[in-house]
């Protein structure tokens, strides 16, 4: 029995074990389109999403992401107001009409006005009274009286250029570059319903292909503990877009009983996870998730291969979930031991719509991991979600916990290297996935997954893989040695 057991084993395969094979092809790596689907209804111009880790997202990384055109989840070790606050912060960095406005009224000292424009890192405050715009308050109507007690009606602008509800951008811009004004407000029927700044307009301009809703603001998606409800309900009323159901194994019954729960309170999209097999794969489908996450053990920092025995190597786990994927029409989004940009178009190729990037981008400007010093070059410290240190806060439920107190580890803490700003990183992801799909000749995610055809190779090929035989005296920023 057990002696069968063995010898009918599945062979599992990892991105280390396989190359895609080179064809005849008329692309160029400026031709290819990398645009996808990360869930059933959001659609992004690079699909990668950054790990909902204490040391990869909180809302800089998030705004960040979204600004290059991929996607950020915030992690959920945090209070539910703490992490509230920081989608809103995300959705309030860009927006074409600014719907949660800040307003004083006309007896509103200046003293009181300025210390909310200060407070809010904001320049100018619309003035309502009765609900109705009667002024303008801008730091240069208020420059030289700061500080003093006269009320804002003796120095606010009056005669106040205003647009109507449903103006397009373009419309926008001819009316402030008419009048000369930075600040736009948006009214119905004489009612203040808005605002369109001058400085929302050129991020606009300087991000043209970033993630966006339909009204304009970045897209962000924030993590939930499998049975935590209250935090996905605080969540879309703060207007997230996606809420990350966010567990080690998702494929368990009370966790899948919860799913369910959440699905029926939310509206908003949900990416499930994490899983490893078919079997899961059809199980959450069934409770109506947008997405899958797939991946169990392959991160690295997570330990839960050598801890518990368990595990499926990521290729093999993105392929047969992949195809249980395709069937119902819900993406499939490749979470760890993605280490080089190859990796990903091997994981795209396999059957991922997406990739969810934690060690890649933990080093990067915008994390919220500590920066250290070693052997005189800069680090940021990255751990694990099932780290001890995680763990001993006693906010995270991922893993570990065993009851009477005990906790088991299933990841460790350690340190990456700086690799400069989030947008530098992409780039090179973005062009090394680009790259491999004009080596296979696909224009596209979907000719990828059509035209990919794999090629297993030995331990012999992997070294003769990367650089070899030579002592490297320059490292290139998509192949970091360290």
């Amino acid at each position: 029995m057990f002696e069968e057991k063995v010898k009918n084993a599945d062979m599992g395969l990892t991105f280390d074990d396989v190359l895609l094979i080179p064809s005849k092809t008329p692309i160029e790596p400026k031709d290819v389109n990398v645009s996808n689907f990360v869930t059933r209804n959001i659609k992004v111009k690079i699909p990668i999403l950054s790990s909902p880790m204490d040391t990869v997202t909180e809302a800089r990384m998030a705004i960040a992401m979204a600004e290059f055109g991929a996607l950020g989840i915030i992690h959920r070790n945090m209070s539910i107001e703490t992490q509230v606050n920081m989608i809103r912060r995300v959705k309030r960095e860009e927006s074409l009409i600014i719907r949660e406005l800040y307003t004083i009224t006309p007896d509103t000292t200046v003293e009181e006005a300025e210390r909310i424009m200060r407070e809010n890192n904001i320049a100018g405050l619309p003035v309502v009274e009765d609900e109705k715009l009667v002024g303008i308050l801008t730091n240069r109507d208020i420059r030289f009286f700061r500080g003093k007690k006269i009320k804002v009606k003796e120095l606010m602008t009056r005669d106040v250029i205003t647009a109507d509800e449903g103006i397009t951008l373009e419309e926008a811009v001819k009316i402030m570059h008419k009048h000369r004004i930075e600040k736009l407000p948006i009214v119905k029927d004489g009612i203040l319903v808005g605002l369109i700044t001058a400085k929302d307009v050129l991020k606009r301009e300087r991000c043209p292909h970033a993630s966006r809703d339909h009204e304009g603001r970045l897209l962000v998606g924030a993590a939930v503990g499998p049975f935590d409800v209250e935090r996905a309900l605080a969540l879309e009323k703060a207007e997230v877009d996606v809420i990350v159901i966010d567990t080690a194994h998702a494929h368990n019954e009370k966790v899948m009983e919860s799913i369910k729960k959440i699905r029926k309170k939310i509206d908003v999209d949900i990416i499930a996870g994490n899983i490893a097999t078919k079997e899961a794969a059809e199980d959450l489908i069934s409770l109506d998730v947008d997405a899958l996450r797939v991946g169990i053990g392959p991160g690295s920092i997570c330990t839960t291969r050598v801890v518990a025995g368990i595990g499926v190597p990521q290729i093999t786990a993105i392929a047969q979930t992949a195809d249980v994927g395709k069937k119902y029409k819900i993406p499939v989004i490749a979470d760890g031991g993605i280490r080089y940009s190859g990796d990903i178009v091997k994981a795209l190729a396999a059957g991922a719509n997406g990739v969810m990037l934690g060690s890649l981008l933990a080093g990067t400007e915008e994390s919220p991991g500590r920066e250290i010093i070693i052997g005189g070059r800069k680090f940021k410290v990255y751990r694990g979600m099932g780290s001890l240190g995680v763990i001993q806060q006693g906010i995270s439920d991922r893993y570990g916990k065993i009851g009477k107190g005990k906790i088991v580890p299933e990841g460790v803490e350690g340190a990456v290297p700086y690799k400069g700003t989030v947008g530098e990183v992409l780039t090179q992801l973005v062009g090394g996935m680009k790259s491999g799909m004009g080596y296979v000749g696909a224009r596209n995610i979907d000719e990828l997954q059509k035209k990919g055809k794999f090629i297993r190779i030995t331990q012999a090929g992997l070294k003769e893989s990367h650089p070899h035989d030579v002592n490297i005296i320059a490292e290139a920023p998509n192949y970091p040695m360290s």
